[in-house]
């Protein structure tokens, strides 16, 4: 055992182990820079080329936190075209319907198959420029086209067994000075209706047209069926003369030159809303009584303010905002010129209790004209149009908070999107009339297109 007698003590220090001054702090020392310190300008020189490469490092840094951050995104699919045809022209649109692709040209109109993407026809009689194709299927070897050229004529087409037939030109005139251009077209699923938007020199209109399709695919089969009785005939006869029959196949005409379809049924003619305007009734009473007529509520139209009201109401606007008018200019309030419209399928809100409609087939239009606040809802029935010569008015108004900048309907029909100009989308159930949602978009923001997925 052994044990300590005396408490244990720290030894002092000997002087060898003490450090010097000058090596106090050898450790921190460069070994390169311990003989000599560089002197100018190789000091300045050293500090820039440090500079640059402290720099140099930073921006790798960067971009590998960037090639990183890149990596972890997720990545889009490439896709590569499967097939490709060549066009004689330039293509400046196309439309797909059934079995066929329909290309608009420079010269006029070309089809080709999906199949094999061999030119099947084309037509280039007018010779003039296709810049707006819209198609649609009426059964499994017809189709109706409806295209846009660059003078602004909607020319009206059947494709019928490989071969194009014209039916109508909707808006030409004997007089090329009272030709309205055409600017959009729309072609209603099924091809039951189609729709066309003229302007003119001082307002616009839309057009809508009736086809009558049934009577298109009889007339076509019809003839049809003769065009191939005659090239039997025209065969059996030229291998008679020769005396020995020939198996080759001969061409045969699918639809005859002569072959004159019905022309399409103008069936409404839309005119956009006239600016609000003092009211024409002496009384209530008399404005109640416009109601009861049937007239449609939410355009403004019925109401009691007078001429002077309104000028009075302006003046005392113009002189509050005086100044914030001058800086940013007043515009007179002037009629619409170009308006969006879709074919709405049959719904709560657009049939009657006593309409029997088919499901697929279009039973009304949506149309919004450009800086208004209504979206108008027409029938497309022609018992219920107004009086010829009077202004068509709208069979629902849907009035919204702000002016609509574009809108969409759904595949199913169902479903209305409505958006504004102060960047709002309102989601409508136009089954039931009344709005799913309401999605606000960030502030400085102006919605141009939207669809449905």
């Amino acid at each position: 055992v052994n044990s300590r007698q005396h408490p244990p003590e720290i030894p002092p220090p000997s002087g060898k182990d003490w450090p010097k001054e000058e090596e106090e702090n050898f450790f921190l020392l460069d070994p390169d820079r311990k003989r000599d310190v560089l002197p100018q300008p190789f000091r300045m020189i050293h500090k820039l080329v440090m500079q640059v490469f402290e720099s140099a490092v930073e921006i790798i840094e960067e971009r590998e936190m960037l090639r990183e951050a890149q990596k972890r995104k997720v990545q889009p699919i490439k896709c590569f075209p499967t097939a490709e045809f060549q066009v004689t022209e330039r293509a400046n649109c196309l439309a797909v319907s059934g079995k066929y692709i329909f290309v608009g040209l420079s010269v006029g109109l070309a089809a080709f198959s999906r199949c094999d993407l061999k030119d099947v026809c084309t037509w280039d009689a007018a010779q003039t420029e296709i810049c707006a194709i819209h198609a649609s299927a009426l059964g499994s070897e017809c189709h109706v086209l409806l295209a846009v050229d660059e003078m602004g004529l909607a020319w009206l087409f059947c494709f019928h067994k490989e071969s194009f037939l014209l039916i109508k030109t909707l808006n030409e005139v004997e007089d090329i000075s009272q030709r309205s251009p055409c600017v959009e077209v729309v072609l209603s699923r099924g091809g039951d209706y189609a729709g066309i938007l003229l302007q003119g020199n001082t307002e616009a209109w839309l057009e809508i047209y009736q086809l009558p399709k049934d009577s298109w695919l009889t007339e076509m089969e019809e003839n049809s069926g003769a065009a191939e009785e005659l090239a039997w005939s025209e065969r059996r006869s030229s291998s008679s003369s020769v005396g020995t029959f020939l198996l080759q196949e001969l061409p045969v005409p699918a639809i005859q030159d002569d072959i004159k379809l019905d022309p399409p049924e103008l069936l409404l003619t839309v005119r956009p809303p006239k600016p609000i305007t003092g009211t024409s009734f002496k009384g209530p009473l008399d404005a109640l009584k416009e109601v009861g007529d049937g007239s449609t509520l939410g355009l403004g139209y019925n109401h009691l303010i007078k001429d002077s009201q309104w000028e009075l109401q302006e003046a005392i606007f113009c002189s509050t905002y005086q100044e914030y008018l001058e800086a940013e200019g007043v515009t007179k309030e002037e009629i619409p010129r170009y308006a969006t419209f879709h074919f709405l399928l049959p719904s709560r809100i657009l049939m009657g209790p006593e309409m029997e409609v088919e499901p697929d087939i279009p039973v009304g239009i949506g149309v919004h004209w450009y800086g208004n606040h209504n979206f108008c809802l027409y029938l497309l029935n022609p018992s219920l149009k107004d009086k010829a010569g009077s202004d068509l008015k709208p069979d629902v108004v849907w009035p919204c908070a702000a002016p609509i900048a574009c809108s969409a309907v759904s595949s199913c029909s169902r479903y209305l999107a409505l958006a504004g100009e102060d960047a709002t989308i309102t989601i409508w159930d136009k089954h039931l009339g009344y709005p799913l949602s309401v999605t606000a978009i960030l502030e400085e923001r102006f919605i141009r297109s939207i669809h449905f997925l």
